[in-house]
């Protein structure tokens, strides 16, 4: 939102229940230190109740919940999961871009051509859209970077086709090692990385089931009361208003949290 005379860009974080989807408070800034206060004014008696808190990958949002509710079970959500193995992807295919022709994508360029098929799963491509996608890489992928980082791609969304938390573990295990074969490309590399060190949360989902979709869903709907004004001048308005439209909190209830 936009603060003060100025007009200031100022961030918020949001607390939602996602298992009933209840938006639960609005504090300011997007750091750890405002929702870690929050958390722990609700008392021992009331964090004891959290089983689990998802995350998108964000670090200090781990400390956040490594602090205040250490007993609850800590989920990757899987959107982020798949989200990032895509982000690597089209990092690697812009730098090979730009390494092969010097210049960023233009429409007469293979990869350019081809950013829009290598983030459909694959199981979505009819056959011409696989042999397109095949035929760009050719003739864009010389060393077969992109190549690799896809395939990546596809095992990370892969590790969600089934529901064994062991399984699951092991497989991201299996998977960040094998991406630190030097041989692949530094985009590959750095995903394998980030799987290890979320490798406990992203296998927590295969148990719990639970994800931050409730939480995108209220801060799509805070967007949106905002964006048509209802007298949003300061922060304490723009908590109330909040919560006003996307529900008032049910303290009765046994909360499980992510803040945003």
């Amino acid at each position: 939102m936009h603060d003060g005379p100025y007009r200031r860009l100022v961030f918020s974080t949001s607390i939602v229940d996602v298992g009933s989807g209840q938006l639960l408070d609005v504090v300011p800034g997007r750091s750890g230190q405002a929702p870690t206060a929050w958390l722990l004014a609700q008392g021992e008696e009331w964090l004891s109740h959290v089983r689990y808190a998802t995350l998108d990958l964000s670090g200090p949002y781990r400390s956040v919940f490594t602090k205040t509710v250490p007993r609850a079970t800590q989920v990757a959500d899987p959107f982020h999961v798949i989200k990032l193995a895509n982000l690597k992807l089209d990092e690697c295919r812009r730098r090979v871009q730009n390494e092969l022709v010097g210049h960023r994508g233009g429409k007469d360029d293979p990869l350019y051509r081809a950013r829009r098929l290598l983030t459909m799963a694959d199981e979505r491509l009819d056959d011409h859209g696989r042999e397109k996608l095949m035929g760009l890489l050719n003739a864009g992928d010389p060393q077969g970077h992109v190549v690799a980082t896809w395939h990546a791609k596809e095992l990370v969304r892969g590790l969600y086709d089934h529901c064994d938390p062991e399984f699951a573990l092991a497989f991201v295990q299996r998977l960040g090692n094998d991406l630190q074969d030097p041989e692949l490309p530094e985009e590959a590399r750095s995903l394998g990385r980030t799987l290890l060190r979320w490798k406990h949360q992203i296998a927590a989902w295969h148990e719990a089931h639970v994800t931050n979709a409730p939480t995108e869903a209220a801060n799509n709907l805070i967007k949106r009361v905002k964006r048509v004004a209802f007298g949003f001048k300061n922060f304490r308005n723009y908590r109330l208003r909040s919560l006003l439209y996307a529900g008032k909190p049910n303290w009765s209830l046994l909360p499980t949290l992510i803040p945003r």
